[in-house]
């Protein structure tokens, strides 16, 4: 990589970790800590937790869009300040109510797709894998600082101390996206951001939708288990400043279990693997009800469920890469990430709406009838060879005919093509087999 192209992997990492470090320090902690406020309820617990949900669903794909017409930065400037004053409104809050609109207006900043979009937009193309890697990189490993931090920050400071560290943390990331984030030096690639037209057209997609559900699931599942997750510890006479000694082995070795099993994959994402993944979160789920009574049980538990979590994490946005057509992996990103969102809105009110009427324990085998209904969905996802996407440029503003984009069908690797006239850009989905040279040697001879 090139000087900028460490710079943006860097610094927009950083970014990432700072935002998603304060929502995610929120989640082990909330459903202990809410307990202060007067009116307190199981119920208003899981919407707090799921609210931020809610507001980063729906408007995921107008903020990727906005940032097309505004800039990269403007917009990333703009959630970043929203979430802010989220943070700072639910620090302050002394209801649920008002720390529900401060959850909810936290998930207002939705610049997920922007940010992708500028580390694309200062990229090369045969680099992009790499930045996004460790962007992605940064996202995991703010996870894992943050739930392990979080009930100690809570045990010091209160519930309003993680939100104050959440503003702060928020605000430190503006001057750092101004000055030090590199600025976008190209037109937008049709390839990177959502597009109204594809839609429609996406979200019914029959081989899409089984994806875009199973986020929605995966991440329903996760806001399910960190309602109810914190007050079986307190339970079992855990303080919630020492929480993090059960998480923090139990996420390490997940992580191990995770390279295994991505190893016995070979870089390919099997359906038997995705089905087993399911299996292990219901598995965990029908554990968990009894880890009331055994440390062992819940630590059992609990390793089960992120193992299972941190495989179909991992393996979800390529398959997304694979599926998606060419040229329209932003839309489908969009969509993605919308449904990843709502699933956990969802996961909130789920888990608190069935712990308010039949308990905790019900709770937990909710979640192993939803993994139960989910194996079903993963068995019809088309799981197979990793694509490679690949953009060229169309020289000279030429409108290549029919005949001539037919031409690369012919090229050995090329498994889909599509031509935006808009972007002059030619969109290729790729296997291993294909030879870039030859096909930009084809592309040469329209002009």
């Amino acid at each position: 990589m090139n000087a900028i192209e460490v710079r943006a992997a860097l610094t927009l990492a950083v970014v990432y970790v700072l935002r998603m470090l304060g929502l995610f320090m929120v989640m082990p902690v909330l459903a202990v800590a809410a307990t202060e406020f007067k009116d307190y309820s199981v119920m208003l617990v899981g919407v707090a937790i799921g609210g931020y949900g809610l507001t980063q669903a729906a408007l995921q794909i107008p903020m990727g869009m906005l940032s097309d017409k505004w800039g990269r930065k403007p917009v990333i400037l703009l959630g970043l300040s929203v979430f802010a004053l989220g943070s700072i409104i639910a620090a302050m809050a002394d209801s649920m109510m008002w720390l529900i609109v401060g959850r909810i207006l936290q998930g207002a900043g939705a610049i997920a797709g922007a940010i992708m979009a500028l580390a694309t937009d200062v990229t090369r193309e045969q680099q992009r894998a790499k930045v996004m890697a460790i962007i992605g990189i940064a996202i995991g490993f703010s996870f894992y600082i943050a739930v392990v931090i979080g009930p100690l920050i809570a045990e010091g400071w209160g519930l309003a101390g993680v939100f104050w560290v959440t503003g702060i943390l928020a605000l430190c990331c503006l001057p750092l996206v101004k000055w030090a984030v590199p600025d976008s030096p190209k037109q937008l690639n049709a390839d990177t951001l959502p597009r109204m037209d594809q839609v429609w057209q996406l979200f019914t997609s029959r081989d899409l939708w089984r994806l875009n559900v199973s986020v929605m699931l995966l991440h329903m599942m996760i806001t399910l288990l960190f309602v109810q997750i914190p007050a079986t510890m307190v339970k079992l006479g855990m303080p919630l400043d020492n929480h993090w000694t059960i998480y923090l082995p139990v996420l390490l070795v997940s992580v191990m279990l995770l390279a295994m099993m991505m190893r016995s994959s070979r870089g390919r994402t099997p359906r038997p693997m995705l089905l087993a993944a399911v299996i292990m979160l219901g598995s965990a789920f029908v554990l968990l009800p009894s880890a009331g009574q055994s440390w062992w049980l819940l630590g059992a538990g609990l390793l089960i469920f992120f193992t299972g979590f941190n495989y179909l994490e991992a393996n979800f946005p390529a398959l997304l890469s694979t599926i998606a057509p060419a040229g329209q992996k932003g839309t489908a990103m969009g969509i993605y990430a919308s449904f990843q969102f709502f699933g956990a809105f969802l996961g909130g009110i789920l888990s608190g709406a069935v712990t308010a009427q039949a308990g905790p324990t019900s709770a937990y085998y909710t979640g192993a009838v939803i993994a139960l209904v989910w194996c079903v969905i993963v068995a019809g996802i088309r799981a197979g060879e990793k694509l490679k996407r690949v953009a060229l440029t169309v020289p000279n503003n030429t409108q290549p005919e029919a005949s001539q984009l037919a031409e690369l069908n012919g090229i050995k690797g090329v498994v889909e093509y599509v031509f935006d006239a808009s972007q002059n850009q030619l969109y290729l989905k790729v296997n291993t087999e294909f030879d870039e040279l030859n096909a930009r040697a084809v592309i040469r001879q329209w002009g």
